[in-house]
Protein backbone atom coordinates (compact mmCIF):
# COMPACT_ATOMS: atom_id res chain seq x y z
CA UNK A 1 0.00 0.00 0.00
CA UNK A 2 1.58 2.88 -1.18
CA UNK A 3 2.23 5.64 2.04
CA UNK A 4 -0.62 8.11 2.80
CA UNK A 5 -0.45 11.89 2.10
CA UNK A 6 0.65 14.31 4.23
CA UNK A 7 -2.48 15.36 5.96
CA UNK A 8 -3.01 19.21 6.01
CA UNK A 9 -2.61 21.05 9.58
CA UNK A 10 -5.97 20.19 11.53
CA UNK A 11 -6.82 23.94 11.54
CA UNK A 12 -6.94 24.44 7.51
CA UNK A 13 -10.71 24.86 6.03
CA UNK A 14 -10.74 22.50 2.54
CA UNK A 15 -12.82 25.51 1.59
CA UNK A 16 -15.17 28.35 2.31
CA UNK A 17 -18.51 26.93 3.41
CA UNK A 18 -21.38 26.74 5.91
CA UNK A 19 -21.60 22.84 5.78
CA UNK A 20 -19.99 20.69 8.45
CA UNK A 21 -17.38 18.27 7.41
CA UNK A 22 -15.03 15.78 9.11
CA UNK A 23 -12.10 18.13 8.75
CA UNK A 24 -14.11 21.40 8.64
CA UNK A 25 -16.14 22.53 12.81
CA UNK A 26 -18.46 25.12 12.26
CA UNK A 27 -19.34 27.03 15.06
CA UNK A 28 -22.87 27.18 16.33
CA UNK A 29 -25.01 28.18 19.29
CA UNK A 30 -23.91 25.57 21.29
CA UNK A 31 -20.76 24.91 20.28
CA UNK A 32 -18.79 23.47 17.16
CA UNK A 33 -20.41 21.03 14.77
CA UNK A 34 -18.20 18.10 13.28
CA UNK A 35 -20.21 15.93 9.72
CA UNK A 36 -18.79 12.68 10.13
CA UNK A 37 -19.81 11.12 6.72
CA UNK A 38 -20.14 7.48 6.47
CA UNK A 39 -19.67 5.36 3.62
CA UNK A 40 -23.09 3.66 2.92
CA UNK A 41 -24.45 4.89 5.73
CA UNK A 42 -22.16 2.10 7.53
CA UNK A 43 -20.69 2.23 11.11
CA UNK A 44 -19.13 -0.57 12.80
CA UNK A 45 -19.72 -1.21 16.34
CA UNK A 46 -16.18 -0.19 17.34
CA UNK A 47 -16.46 3.50 15.17
CA UNK A 48 -19.60 3.74 17.25
CA UNK A 49 -17.58 3.44 20.47
CA UNK A 50 -15.19 5.88 19.41
CA UNK A 51 -18.10 8.34 18.03
CA UNK A 52 -19.29 8.06 21.67
CA UNK A 53 -16.04 8.64 23.29
CA UNK A 54 -15.03 11.42 21.34
CA UNK A 55 -18.62 13.47 22.10
CA UNK A 56 -17.75 12.76 25.62
CA UNK A 57 -14.04 13.72 25.54
CA UNK A 58 -13.77 16.89 23.56
CA UNK A 59 -17.79 17.82 23.08
CA UNK A 60 -21.24 18.28 25.50
CA UNK A 61 -21.93 14.34 24.63
CA UNK A 62 -24.50 14.68 21.81
CA UNK A 63 -24.64 13.02 18.83
CA UNK A 64 -27.03 13.33 16.00
CA UNK A 65 -27.79 11.24 13.11
CA UNK A 66 -28.39 12.97 10.07
CA UNK A 67 -31.29 12.83 7.24
CA UNK A 68 -28.48 11.81 5.18
CA UNK A 69 -27.47 9.12 6.70
CA UNK A 70 -24.73 10.25 8.59
CA UNK A 71 -23.62 11.30 12.22
CA UNK A 72 -22.75 14.80 13.89
CA UNK A 73 -21.16 15.81 17.47
CA UNK A 74 -22.56 19.22 18.54
CA UNK A 75 -21.18 21.18 21.56
CA UNK A 76 -17.20 20.98 20.38
CA UNK A 77 -14.81 22.69 22.42
CA UNK A 78 -11.39 24.21 21.94
CA UNK A 79 -9.55 21.01 20.77
CA UNK A 80 -10.22 20.44 17.73
CA UNK A 81 -7.47 18.35 16.45
CA UNK A 82 -7.84 16.07 19.22
CA UNK A 83 -11.55 15.34 17.94
CA UNK A 84 -10.64 14.94 14.33
CA UNK A 85 -7.22 13.05 14.66
CA UNK A 86 -9.36 10.52 17.71
CA UNK A 87 -12.19 10.21 14.64
CA UNK A 88 -9.57 9.55 11.98
CA UNK A 89 -7.45 7.23 13.93
CA UNK A 90 -11.08 4.80 14.13
CA UNK A 91 -11.29 5.22 10.45
CA UNK A 92 -13.96 7.25 10.12
CA UNK A 93 -12.50 9.82 7.33
CA UNK A 94 -9.82 10.30 4.64
CA UNK A 95 -6.43 11.70 5.89
CA UNK A 96 -6.81 14.27 3.20
CA UNK A 97 -9.08 16.79 4.32
CA UNK A 98 -9.90 17.86 0.33
CA UNK A 99 -11.41 14.11 -0.11
CA UNK A 100 -13.73 14.52 2.94
CA UNK A 101 -16.15 16.89 1.49
CA UNK A 102 -17.26 15.07 -1.95
CA UNK A 103 -18.19 11.93 0.15
CA UNK A 104 -21.94 12.54 -0.29
CA UNK A 105 -23.51 9.51 -1.83
CA UNK A 106 -26.44 7.86 -0.07
CA UNK A 107 -27.73 4.22 -0.40
CA UNK A 108 -30.75 2.45 1.23
CA UNK A 109 -29.76 1.58 4.46
CA UNK A 110 -30.67 -2.07 3.56
CA UNK A 111 -28.39 -2.28 0.92
CA UNK A 112 -26.95 -5.96 -0.25
CA UNK A 113 -29.35 -7.39 2.44
CA UNK A 114 -33.14 -6.13 0.72
CA UNK A 115 -35.07 -8.74 -0.98
CA UNK A 116 -36.66 -6.54 -3.10
CA UNK A 117 -33.67 -5.15 -4.35
CA UNK A 118 -32.58 -5.35 -8.14
CA UNK A 119 -29.01 -5.68 -7.52
CA UNK A 120 -26.75 -4.83 -4.43
CA UNK A 121 -25.47 -1.24 -4.93
CA UNK A 122 -22.47 -1.86 -2.51
CA UNK A 123 -19.45 -2.30 -5.12
CA UNK A 124 -20.50 0.35 -7.30
CA UNK A 125 -20.70 2.39 -4.33
CA UNK A 126 -16.75 1.75 -3.28
CA UNK A 127 -15.92 2.12 -6.54
CA UNK A 128 -17.97 5.92 -6.88
CA UNK A 129 -16.56 6.91 -3.49
CA UNK A 130 -12.78 5.88 -4.38
CA UNK A 131 -13.28 7.87 -7.74
CA UNK A 132 -14.80 10.95 -5.62
CA UNK A 133 -12.12 11.25 -2.96
CA UNK A 134 -9.46 9.90 -5.41
CA UNK A 135 -9.53 12.38 -8.07
CA UNK A 136 -8.12 15.91 -7.57
CA UNK A 137 -10.74 17.72 -9.96
CA UNK A 138 -13.52 16.27 -8.11
CA UNK A 139 -12.79 18.26 -4.87
CA UNK A 140 -14.41 21.23 -6.64
CA UNK A 141 -18.07 19.93 -6.15
CA UNK A 142 -19.50 21.81 -3.62
CA UNK A 143 -19.95 20.21 0.09
CA UNK A 144 -23.37 19.92 -0.54
CA UNK A 145 -23.42 18.55 -3.82
CA UNK A 146 -24.79 14.70 -3.25
CA UNK A 147 -25.57 11.80 -4.86
CA UNK A 148 -27.50 8.82 -4.58
CA UNK A 149 -27.26 5.41 -5.94
CA UNK A 150 -30.76 3.41 -5.83
CA UNK A 151 -30.48 -0.43 -6.10
CA UNK A 152 -34.76 -0.44 -6.14
CA UNK A 153 -35.04 -1.55 -2.59
CA UNK A 154 -37.78 -1.72 -0.74
CA UNK A 155 -36.76 0.35 2.13
CA UNK A 156 -35.72 3.32 0.40
CA UNK A 157 -35.48 6.99 0.73
CA UNK A 158 -37.05 7.91 -2.42
CA UNK A 159 -38.43 12.28 -1.95
CA UNK A 160 -35.01 13.75 -0.61
CA UNK A 161 -33.42 15.67 -3.84
CA UNK A 162 -30.30 15.11 -4.94
CA UNK A 163 -27.79 17.12 -7.78
CA UNK A 164 -27.86 13.31 -9.26
CA UNK A 165 -29.92 10.32 -9.14
CA UNK A 166 -28.92 6.78 -10.23
CA UNK A 167 -31.72 4.22 -10.33
CA UNK A 168 -31.33 0.22 -11.02
CA UNK A 169 -33.85 -1.08 -13.60
CA UNK A 170 -34.55 -3.98 -15.85
CA UNK A 171 -35.54 -3.42 -19.09
CA UNK A 172 -35.59 -6.12 -22.05
CA UNK A 173 -33.71 -8.66 -19.50
CA UNK A 174 -31.26 -6.42 -18.64
CA UNK A 175 -29.73 -4.58 -15.48
CA UNK A 176 -29.66 -1.00 -16.22
CA UNK A 177 -28.90 1.76 -14.39
CA UNK A 178 -30.68 5.15 -15.04
CA UNK A 179 -29.96 9.24 -14.41
CA UNK A 180 -32.02 12.08 -13.31
CA UNK A 181 -30.73 15.40 -12.22
CA UNK A 182 -31.47 17.92 -9.74
CA UNK A 183 -34.29 15.82 -8.46
CA UNK A 184 -35.58 12.52 -6.89
CA UNK A 185 -36.71 9.26 -8.40
CA UNK A 186 -39.77 9.45 -6.51
CA UNK A 187 -41.56 12.63 -8.65
CA UNK A 188 -38.82 12.85 -11.90
CA UNK A 189 -38.31 10.29 -14.98
CA UNK A 190 -34.52 9.51 -15.79
CA UNK A 191 -33.06 11.35 -18.46
CA UNK A 192 -31.32 8.26 -20.01
CA UNK A 193 -29.86 5.00 -19.03
CA UNK A 194 -26.86 3.07 -19.43
CA UNK A 195 -25.88 -1.08 -18.65
CA UNK A 196 -25.23 -1.05 -15.36
CA UNK A 197 -21.61 -2.51 -15.80
CA UNK A 198 -21.40 0.76 -17.07
CA UNK A 199 -22.24 2.51 -14.19
CA UNK A 200 -18.55 4.04 -12.84
CA UNK A 201 -18.41 5.78 -16.36
CA UNK A 202 -21.86 7.21 -15.94
CA UNK A 203 -21.13 8.74 -12.92
CA UNK A 204 -17.45 10.36 -14.15
CA UNK A 205 -19.10 11.31 -17.39
CA UNK A 206 -22.24 13.55 -15.26
CA UNK A 207 -19.38 15.22 -13.06
CA UNK A 208 -16.65 15.98 -15.30
CA UNK A 209 -19.81 17.55 -17.77
CA UNK A 210 -20.84 19.63 -14.07
CA UNK A 211 -17.72 20.96 -13.42
CA UNK A 212 -17.91 22.23 -17.14
CA UNK A 213 -20.49 24.24 -16.21
CA UNK A 214 -20.33 24.91 -12.83
CA UNK A 215 -18.93 28.26 -11.26
CA UNK A 216 -18.69 29.53 -7.66
CA UNK A 217 -22.21 31.04 -8.22
CA UNK A 218 -23.27 27.92 -9.47
CA UNK A 219 -22.35 25.17 -7.35
CA UNK A 220 -25.37 22.69 -7.38
CA UNK A 221 -26.18 21.24 -10.27
CA UNK A 222 -30.11 22.77 -9.69
CA UNK A 223 -28.48 26.31 -10.48
CA UNK A 224 -26.32 24.87 -13.71
CA UNK A 225 -29.72 23.63 -15.12
CA UNK A 226 -30.84 27.52 -15.41
CA UNK A 227 -29.02 28.16 -18.06
CA UNK A 228 -28.05 24.81 -19.49
CA UNK A 229 -31.15 22.31 -19.98
CA UNK A 230 -31.47 18.32 -18.39
CA UNK A 231 -31.39 17.18 -22.21
CA UNK A 232 -28.63 19.86 -23.38
CA UNK A 233 -26.66 18.64 -20.23
CA UNK A 234 -27.40 15.21 -21.00
CA UNK A 235 -26.45 15.54 -25.22
CA UNK A 236 -23.04 16.40 -23.62
CA UNK A 237 -22.19 13.62 -21.95
CA UNK A 238 -19.22 11.80 -23.91
CA UNK A 239 -20.52 8.50 -23.48
CA UNK A 240 -23.07 5.73 -25.24
CA UNK A 241 -26.56 6.16 -23.88
CA UNK A 242 -30.27 4.77 -23.92
CA UNK A 243 -32.94 7.66 -24.26
CA UNK A 244 -36.10 5.56 -25.89
CA UNK A 245 -39.57 5.73 -24.39
CA UNK A 246 -39.27 2.70 -22.27
CA UNK A 247 -36.17 4.17 -20.30
CA UNK A 248 -37.69 8.22 -20.29
CA UNK A 249 -41.41 6.64 -19.05
CA UNK A 250 -39.78 4.64 -16.31
CA UNK A 251 -40.82 5.57 -13.43
CA UNK A 252 -39.40 4.22 -9.76
CA UNK A 253 -41.94 1.37 -8.54
CA UNK A 254 -43.27 2.86 -4.92
CA UNK A 255 -43.93 0.41 -2.04
CA UNK A 256 -45.07 1.21 1.32
CA UNK A 257 -41.80 2.01 3.62
CA UNK A 258 -40.89 1.25 7.30
CA UNK A 259 -37.84 1.47 9.01
CA UNK A 260 -38.96 0.49 12.64
CA UNK A 261 -39.17 -2.80 13.99
CA UNK A 262 -38.82 -5.84 12.90
CA UNK A 263 -37.63 -5.38 8.75
CA UNK A 264 -37.08 -8.52 6.18
CA UNK A 265 -33.49 -9.32 4.87
CA UNK A 266 -33.07 -11.54 1.83
CA UNK A 267 -31.31 -13.44 4.65
CA UNK A 268 -32.76 -12.90 8.58
CA UNK A 269 -33.93 -10.13 9.68
CA UNK A 270 -32.64 -6.20 10.41
CA UNK A 271 -34.02 -4.05 13.32
CA UNK A 272 -34.69 -0.99 12.91
CA UNK A 273 -34.83 1.94 15.67
CA UNK A 274 -35.00 5.92 15.90
CA UNK A 275 -32.92 8.17 18.91
CA UNK A 276 -36.02 10.26 19.58
CA UNK A 277 -35.82 13.40 17.23
CA UNK A 278 -32.63 12.27 15.95
CA UNK A 279 -30.85 13.00 18.89
CA UNK A 280 -28.61 10.38 20.39
CA UNK A 281 -26.64 10.46 23.93
CA UNK A 282 -22.94 8.17 24.10
CA UNK A 283 -24.88 5.86 26.12
CA UNK A 284 -27.62 5.29 23.22
CA UNK A 285 -24.71 4.30 20.52
CA UNK A 286 -22.54 2.69 23.16
CA UNK A 287 -25.48 0.47 23.79
CA UNK A 288 -26.67 -0.17 20.30
CA UNK A 289 -23.24 -1.05 19.90
CA UNK A 290 -23.14 -4.24 21.87
CA UNK A 291 -26.51 -5.10 20.98
CA UNK A 292 -24.74 -5.13 17.17
CA UNK A 293 -21.90 -7.14 18.58
CA UNK A 294 -23.94 -9.88 20.87
CA UNK A 295 -27.09 -10.29 18.51
CA UNK A 296 -26.06 -8.83 14.97
CA UNK A 297 -23.35 -8.65 12.79
CA UNK A 298 -21.25 -5.88 14.25
CA UNK A 299 -22.46 -2.97 12.17
CA UNK A 300 -24.85 -0.19 12.27
CA UNK A 301 -26.43 1.49 9.22
CA UNK A 302 -27.54 5.01 9.99
CA UNK A 303 -30.87 5.53 8.13
CA UNK A 304 -32.38 8.98 5.72
CA UNK A 305 -35.02 8.94 8.43
CA UNK A 306 -32.52 9.63 10.97
CA UNK A 307 -32.94 6.16 12.28
CA UNK A 308 -30.43 3.49 12.52
CA UNK A 309 -30.42 -0.51 11.44
CA UNK A 310 -29.00 -4.10 12.71
CA UNK A 311 -28.64 -6.42 10.37
CA UNK A 312 -28.45 -9.68 10.42
CA UNK A 313 -30.42 -10.21 14.04
CA UNK A 314 -31.41 -13.69 14.13
CA UNK A 315 -35.27 -15.02 14.88
CA UNK A 316 -34.75 -16.08 18.16
CA UNK A 317 -33.25 -12.81 19.15
CA UNK A 318 -35.37 -10.08 17.79
CA UNK A 319 -37.54 -9.42 20.86
CA UNK A 320 -34.63 -9.42 23.12
CA UNK A 321 -32.44 -7.14 20.86
CA UNK A 322 -35.16 -4.92 20.60
CA UNK A 323 -36.41 -4.65 24.23
CA UNK A 324 -32.60 -3.98 25.23
CA UNK A 325 -33.05 -0.92 22.40
CA UNK A 326 -35.81 0.32 24.51
CA UNK A 327 -34.43 0.47 27.57
CA UNK A 328 -31.81 2.47 25.55
CA UNK A 329 -34.40 5.16 25.00
CA UNK A 330 -34.53 4.30 21.24
CA UNK A 331 -37.89 4.35 19.63
CA UNK A 332 -38.91 1.06 18.28
CA UNK A 333 -42.03 1.13 16.17
CA UNK A 334 -44.00 3.70 14.06
CA UNK A 335 -46.94 3.74 16.96
CA UNK A 336 -45.07 6.01 18.96
CA UNK A 337 -46.09 9.50 18.73
CA UNK A 338 -42.39 11.00 18.16
CA UNK A 339 -41.60 8.53 15.59
CA UNK A 340 -43.69 10.77 13.39
CA UNK A 341 -41.69 14.11 14.63
CA UNK A 342 -38.66 15.72 12.99
CA UNK A 343 -36.76 18.78 14.09
CA UNK A 344 -34.06 21.45 13.45
CA UNK A 345 -31.39 21.84 16.40
CA UNK A 346 -33.85 24.97 17.67
CA UNK A 347 -33.02 28.33 19.24
CA UNK A 348 -30.55 26.91 21.91
CA UNK A 349 -27.83 25.69 19.07
CA UNK A 350 -28.74 28.28 15.99
CA UNK A 351 -28.90 31.44 16.15
CA UNK A 352 -31.51 31.53 13.51
CA UNK A 353 -33.97 29.45 15.18
CA UNK A 354 -37.39 30.96 16.72
CA UNK A 355 -38.00 28.40 19.20
CA UNK A 356 -36.90 25.42 21.24
CA UNK A 357 -37.91 23.03 18.80
CA UNK A 358 -37.07 20.47 19.65
CA UNK A 359 -38.54 20.44 23.39
CA UNK A 360 -41.53 21.43 21.78
CA UNK A 361 -41.94 18.21 19.35
CA UNK A 362 -41.75 16.34 22.48
CA UNK A 363 -44.79 18.51 23.75
CA UNK A 364 -46.05 18.14 20.28
CA UNK A 365 -46.16 14.56 20.76
CA UNK A 366 -48.94 14.31 23.86
CA UNK A 367 -51.32 16.14 21.70
CA UNK A 368 -50.81 14.42 18.46
CA UNK A 369 -53.97 12.75 17.71
CA UNK A 370 -54.62 9.59 15.25
CA UNK A 371 -55.93 11.75 12.03
CA UNK A 372 -52.26 13.69 12.18
CA UNK A 373 -50.01 13.18 9.29
CA UNK A 374 -47.76 10.48 9.19
CA UNK A 375 -44.63 13.06 9.14
CA UNK A 376 -44.70 16.44 11.06
CA UNK A 377 -41.36 18.85 10.70
CA UNK A 378 -40.71 21.43 13.29
CA UNK A 379 -38.80 23.81 12.04
CA UNK A 380 -37.08 26.95 13.79
CA UNK A 381 -36.62 29.16 10.84
CA UNK A 382 -37.20 28.63 6.96
CA UNK A 383 -34.18 26.87 6.15
CA UNK A 384 -35.83 23.67 7.69
CA UNK A 385 -32.13 22.04 8.13
CA UNK A 386 -33.65 19.09 10.00
CA UNK A 387 -34.96 17.74 6.34
CA UNK A 388 -34.27 17.12 3.25
CA UNK A 389 -37.75 17.43 1.41
CA UNK A 390 -40.81 18.62 2.63
CA UNK A 391 -42.98 16.85 4.93
CA UNK A 392 -46.81 16.21 4.43
CA UNK A 393 -47.08 19.18 7.52
CA UNK A 394 -44.61 21.38 8.31
CA UNK A 395 -44.55 24.17 11.84
CA UNK A 396 -42.53 27.05 11.18
CA UNK A 397 -41.83 28.96 14.37
CA UNK A 398 -42.22 32.42 14.98
CA UNK A 399 -41.72 33.12 18.56
CA UNK A 400 -41.00 30.81 21.62
CA UNK A 401 -44.08 28.10 21.77
CA UNK A 402 -45.84 29.76 18.71
CA UNK A 403 -46.20 27.88 15.16
CA UNK A 404 -47.77 28.77 11.68
CA UNK A 405 -48.91 25.37 10.12
CA UNK A 406 -48.36 24.77 7.09
CA UNK A 407 -49.69 21.30 4.60
CA UNK A 408 -47.56 20.18 1.71
CA UNK A 409 -49.27 21.40 -1.27
CA UNK A 410 -47.64 20.54 -4.99
CA UNK A 411 -49.59 23.27 -6.10
CA UNK A 412 -48.00 25.54 -3.79
CA UNK A 413 -43.86 26.68 -3.76
CA UNK A 414 -41.95 26.12 -0.12
CA UNK A 415 -43.76 24.21 2.77
CA UNK A 416 -47.24 24.32 1.05
CA UNK A 417 -50.41 25.44 1.98
CA UNK A 418 -50.45 27.63 5.17
CA UNK A 419 -53.45 26.23 7.24
CA UNK A 420 -53.22 28.25 10.70
CA UNK A 421 -50.99 31.15 12.32
CA UNK A 422 -49.06 31.53 15.43
CA UNK A 423 -50.50 28.52 16.69
CA UNK A 424 -49.92 27.35 20.20
CA UNK A 425 -48.45 23.55 20.55
CA UNK A 426 -51.94 22.34 22.04
CA UNK A 427 -53.78 24.63 18.90
CA UNK A 428 -51.35 22.78 16.42
CA UNK A 429 -51.97 18.82 17.51
CA UNK A 430 -55.40 19.86 17.41
CA UNK A 431 -55.61 21.28 14.19
CA UNK A 432 -53.55 18.50 12.81
CA UNK A 433 -56.09 15.57 13.93
CA UNK A 434 -58.74 17.40 11.64
CA UNK A 435 -59.12 16.16 8.08
CA UNK A 436 -57.47 17.89 5.73
CA UNK A 437 -60.92 19.43 4.26
CA UNK A 438 -61.53 20.76 7.68
CA UNK A 439 -58.92 23.38 7.79
CA UNK A 440 -58.89 26.45 6.97
CA UNK A 441 -56.73 29.75 6.18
Amino acid sequence: MPPLKQAPPLDVVPRPSACPGLWRIVAARDGGICRIKLPAGVLSADQADAVAEAAERYAGGVIEATNRSNLQIRGIGADHAGLVEALLAAGLGPRQAESDDVRNLMLSPLAGHDPQALVDTRPLAAQVLELLEGTPAFHRLSAKFALLLDGGEALAMLDHPHDVWLSALRLDGQLWLAVGLAGCPGNARPLAAVPYADGLSLVRAVLERFLQLASAERSRMRQVLVDCSPEAFIDGLQLPLRRDRAVLDWQRPRQACRWLGVLAQAQGSALGVAPPLGRLTPAMLRGAARVAREQGDGSLRLSPWQSLLLPSVEPAAQDRALAALGKLGFICDHAQPLARLTACTGSSGCAKGLSETKADAVQLAQWLGPQAPASVHLTGCPRSCALAHVAPATLLARAPGRYDLYLRDPRVPGFGALRGRDLTLKEAGAMLDLPTEHLDD
